[in-house]
């Protein structure tokens, strides 16, 4: 499997470890500055139930799968060019991590939680304000395109560098989602790199999600399997600007 996404462990005694993401059990803040979170190891499956392919995401269509809770979006891409490797990011109360790099045989694959940091806007079946904007597109958020935009309030997140916000309101980057894939191509979600507003997002839409997921039923794991489907697919509308 590849495990481009790991995480560097300091121990006291000053020594690095490197562990592989799928074996990391709990949270865990290391002294290197890193922040991780591992869930369910889950598979990424499509419409049919087959195992979704590396290889059958087309490039930059916005693929969206729920991890890792019930009620929590994601959005996959394949990107039109690699991502940056080893890039350091800052959470917003200032905590520091590294984002390893996309997967897939060219490095263009990436997965970012599709809650919006700021005001925490959401791709719903009625209508998705947040979205992935190709690198031919255009956007107000930004001054060019290839970009993750909310156009709520028109924050914009870069993917090659981590989710980095590069425009709008946002104060801090994506959550990405981190990806393994196997020896026969299938995509896995293991884990969380970086802040997360999960619990935040359940608070504010709690009556929202309770109509579509009963009580609690949003905040379930995750486990085995999620759908995976393209964005055009699920929702209704796609708010662009």
């Amino acid at each position: 499997m590849q495990r481009r996404n790991f995480l560097r462990l300091s121990a006291t005694s000053a020594m690095a470890v490197a562990v592989a993401p799928s074996l990391i059990t709990q949270k865990l803040y290391a002294e290197d500055g890193s922040l991780f979170q591992t869930f369910e190891k889950v598979q990424l499956k499509d419409a049919q139930g087959n195992p979704m392919k590396a290889a059958a995401l087309a490039q930059e269509e916005n693929y969206i799968f729920f991890y890792p809770y019930a009620g929590t979006p994601a959005l996959a891409v394949n990107l039109a060019t690699p991502t940056q490797k080893e890039v350091k990011l800052k959470a917003e109360d200032g905590t520091e991590y590294v984002y390893k790099g996309g997967v897939g045989a060219k490095g263009t694959i990436v997965a970012y939680s599709a809650i919006c940091p700021h005001q925490l806007t959401y791709p719903q079946a009625s209508m998705s304000m947040f979205q992935y904007v190709g690198e031919k597109g255009k956007t107000l958020a930004y001054d060019k395109g290839g970009v993750f935009v909310c156009t709520s309030h028109l924050s914009a997140f870069e993917p090659k560098q981590g989710g980095k916000v590069v425009g709008g309101p946002a104060s801090q980057g994506l959550a990405s989602i981190v990806l393994e894939i196997d020896a026969e191509d299938t995509l896995w979600a293991v884990g969380v790199l970086g802040p997360v507003k999960f619990q935040d997002f359940f608070d504010a839409f709690k009556k929202e999600l309770k109509e579509v997921y009963g009580r609690n039923g949003a905040k379930e794991l995750v486990k085995t399997e999620t759908k995976v489907q393209p964005l055009k697919n699920f929702t209704a509308e796609i708010i662009q600007s």
